[in-house]
């Protein structure tokens, strides 16, 4: 049975609060992953947009890339004011996260594309394959190794940027930094806690991504193998 003078240290703290804990990672694990998710949806067509209509590339990445410039806890306070919502409401971090990764992800995409080797786009188009079936069979595919880094860096800096969202009052892995530095008892406990889960949440989804990449492109091993 652990004492109530071991949440001074971060495992004594977890074990005291296992519960409350675990929802608070539970709560940073989705708030992280769904705007990842909603970014890579709204960002596909305004990359494909960039790299098929040339002259909206610099227009498009210019102004997706100065989003990610407005200080996340600018947007955090500012969400339930311009969407109407609750400042509790988790939507005041989703919508700001979202809009962070498809800043980040319209580059990476149209990047990602435009790397496909043109003498590969026409063997598709000589196969028979349209417009739509070669993007979905043939340079999306290719481009998955560059998407996928683009994703690890937008997955990770969310894993960072959720914690900041304690300012407005949505419960998380932050939150137990707030308690840590209220809460002079408990020491360091709660603060360095949350840093190792925060650390070891991003590694495993940084990891899922990696393997998700393996997945998707065996024949990356195939090409290297020879």
């Amino acid at each position: 049975m652990l004492l109530a003078s071991d949440n001074s240290t971060p495992w004594g703290y977890f074990g005291n609060n296992s519960d409350q804990v675990l929802g608070y990672f539970w709560e940073h694990l989705w708030l992280s992953v769904l705007p990842v998710v909603l970014g890579l949806i709204i960002a596909m067509p305004i990359g494909y947009l960039a790299r098929r209509v040339k002259w909206t590339y610099t227009p498009l990445v210019t102004v997706s890339g100065l989003l990610y410039t407005i200080p996340s806890i600018a947007l955090f306070v500012l969400a339930p004011q311009i969407l109407g919502t609750k400042i509790l409401s988790p939507v005041n971090v989703v919508i700001p996260l979202t809009l962070y990764t498809v800043a980040l992800m319209v580059r990476v995409i149209a990047d990602g594309l435009a790397a496909v080797p043109e003498h590969v786009l026409q063997s598709a188009s000589a196969m028979g394959y349209n417009r739509f079936e070669r993007l979905l069979k043939v340079e999306l595919p290719i481009a998955v190794p560059v998407i996928s880094a683009g994703l690890r860096v937008a997955v990770v800096g969310n894993v960072g940027m959720v914690a900041v969202a304690i300012t407005i009052g949505v419960q998380q892995l932050g939150t137990l930094f707030i308690t840590g530095f209220q809460k002079q008892a408990f020491g360091q406990g709660p603060i360095v806690l949350g840093i190792i889960l925060s650390v070891v949440l991003a590694l495993f989804l940084d990891s899922l991504l990696v393997l998700g990449t393996k997945v998707l492109t065996p024949w990356r091993k195939a090409v290297s193998a020879t």
